[in-house]
């Protein structure tokens, strides 16, 4: 995803999740305000004269080795932004960073991206990780606002005038929010900036929020109502196997592997997203994401050099039209991807054995928190609206052009209550977002809520 401009540009790529409109504009670095405000620039071509410099935020929202797919979509995120000529003091890594000695790891301290890859951890910047990898260091990163930094290595965005901005963002998401792995929800309204966003339902970051007369282009994994996808998973290939976990998510290997091997300055925004797009359909309907482009599209008319560089050894690369499209490749739902890891690690246990015992807790607790979860939402609703009504209530998809939600402050505080009485919505229940956003948009006060909440959750289930 890419904003460009007047002023600084910013790229923005999001894999599972949603981005706003920005509220906190206010805040920005002066040059980044005159950017945003700034007449719209002319198609800008591929002129390799490129002044300023280009800065990169990336960004992993989960932790768990269950997930070990996001932080390797940005460790190879890193990787191809070095080799394009960015460097580490302007690129900054969000990532929980427990995955590549984890125990689980059958390559301890080697991360890959796809079956019998190379590894993408070495040399990765070690930023804001752990508990410092939270919403308001983000926050305070792309803002440029080192006084409101809690921990980490304190690098921010401190753009120039002339500066280029890639963010991206991949891991889970739920229509209005992204996760991260520690702390609260990162909520569309107080995020709409610019980033590739790899996440379920991560159109609804943007739908009816990025005007498209600034300057900023975005790009999305899959529209306001669909779920993206994981790939390179264990009954994908013999060579994942060993991992029991999807090494990648779909939409970003399909970007990533592009930028792998193309020489970016003869490649525009425009192109690369037409190839991602096909490649994420896939050719299977039922088990494909709509990849989606918001803001303003003139801007996709760039060229990708602008915001990440170009690997020299990939000089003069012809590009290919329209590329074979990897139908073969299995791709399991996004939510589904930590049962399908569990499962594996359930399946190939010995009998009777401490791991497998350990397998199947952590199995039947997934199943469980599932069932609960989606057994609350339901009750709830049904308690609000009536039997009659609830389902249709709680799964109403706004009109195209509309943000999911009208009163944010609403939305922030349902999601608050509901979590208060019957525990965290977990990463499988984001696609529940939708479900209280039409609650606020159906005119539910917290009072309702908590009433309805306490009578659904009598007891709140384990986390495993």
């Amino acid at each position: 995803m890419v904003c460009s401009g007047h002023g600084a540009s910013i790229v923005l790529l999001a894999l599972s999740c949603l981005i706003v409109p920005i509220t906190y504009a206010s805040k920005l670095p002066s040059e980044v305000l005159d950017f945003i405000h700034g007449d719209t620039i002319k198609n800008a071509g591929c002129n390799t004269n490129l002044s300023g410099k280009r800065w990169a935020v990336l960004v992993a929202g989960s932790n768990g080795y269950d997930n070990y797919r996001h932080q390797a979509d940005v460790c190879h995120a890193y990787q191809i932004l070095k080799k394009g000529g960015l460097k580490d003091e302007n690129i900054i890594v969000f990532m929980y960073d427990d995955i590549a000695f984890n125990d689980n790891n059958p390559r301890p301290g080697v991360i890959i991206n796809e079956p019998n890859g190379a590894d993408v951890y070495q040399g990765v910047p070690k930023d804001y990780t752990k508990d410092h990898a939270n919403v308001k260091n983000f926050y305070a990163v792309i803002l440029g606002n080192k006084s409101a930094l809690t921990g980490g290595s304190g690098k921010v965005v401190n753009s120039g005038p002339n500066d280029h901005i890639f963010i991206y963002y991949t891991d889970h998401g739920g229509p209005g929010v992204l996760a991260m792995p520690n702390g609260e929800y990162m909520y569309a309204q107080d995020l709409n900036n610019v980033f590739y966003l790899e996440a379920c339902e991560s159109g609804s970051i943007f739908e009816g929020l990025l005007p498209n007369n600034l300057n900023i282009y975005a790009t999305t994994a899959s529209n306001v109502s669909e779920d993206s996808y994981a790939a390179y998973c264990p009954e994908d290939s013999t060579a994942v196997e060993e991992y029991d976990t999807c090494l990648g998510d779909l939409y970003s290997i399909s970007w990533l592997e592009d930028s792998d091997k193309h020489d970016l300055r003869q490649e525009t925004l425009q192109k690369q997203y037409e190839v991602v797009q096909r490649r994420t359909v896939a050719g299977v309907s039922d088990r494909s994401s709509h990849v989606m482009q918001y803001g303003n599209t003139e801007q996709s008319n760039e060229c990708l050099y602008y915001y990440m560089g170009t690997n020299p050894a990939n000089d003069n690369y012809t590009f290919v039209e329209n590329p074979s499209s990897p139908s073969t490749l299995r791709v399991v739902n996004q939510r589904d991807a930590n049962l399908l890891h569990f499962w594996h690690k359930y399946h190939k246990a010995p009998a009777g054995s401490h791991e497998k015992l350990k397998a199947q807790k952590e199995l039947n607790g997934e199943i469980s928190l599932r069932k609960h979860v989606d057994y609350s939402i339901n009750h709830i609703g049904e308690l609000l609206f009536g039997n009659g009504n609830s389902s249709k209530v709680l799964k109403t998809v706004r009109p195209s052009g509309q943000p999911i939600v009208d009163d944010w402050n609403c939305f922030k505080m349902l999601v608050s209550t509901y979590e208060k009485y019957c525990g965290s919505l977990s990463k499988y229940g984001t696609q529940h977002m939708r479900a209280i956003a039409n609650m606020c948009n159906a005119g539910v006060t917290m009072k309702q809520m908590v009433a309805a909440s306490t009578q659904t959750c009598f007891k709140i289930p384990p986390t495993y």
